[in-house]
């Protein structure tokens, strides 16, 4: 299985934004990843990406392929600061209903 880390489109119309992602090279642009590695936003001014870099050099180091679009994010990496990653939000489950005296 040849590895490749490219974008994965995620935005919607004249609003692109992108994942940056481990695939398999078969695989289509949008298509199943094995692992997410950072995020790019092309319209964003100043820090419009961040990038796991320890993770890429991980994937690199077992053969992965840079796209040229990865690429030069990588190397803008290491000039210029990266935004901070964006945080996971836990999923809130719902509260049970309270149970009423009367009906009960």
């Amino acid at each position: 299985m040849s590895v490749k880390i490219r974008c994965r489109k995620t935005g919607a119309n004249n609003d692109p934004c992108f994942r940056i992602v481990a695939t398999d090279s078969r695989s289509p642009r949008d298509g199943k990843c094995l692992e997410t590695l950072g995020w790019y936003d092309p319209k964003k001014a100043k820090a419009n990406f961040h990038l796991k870099l320890e993770r890429i050099a991980a994937w690199k180091s077992k053969g992965a392929l840079l796209s040229a679009t990865v690429s030069s994010l990588v190397k803008k990496a290491k000039t210029v600061p990266m935004a901070a990653p964006v945080p996971s939000t836990p999923v809130l489950k719902k509260a049970a209903a309270p149970v009423n005296a009367a009906t009960a």
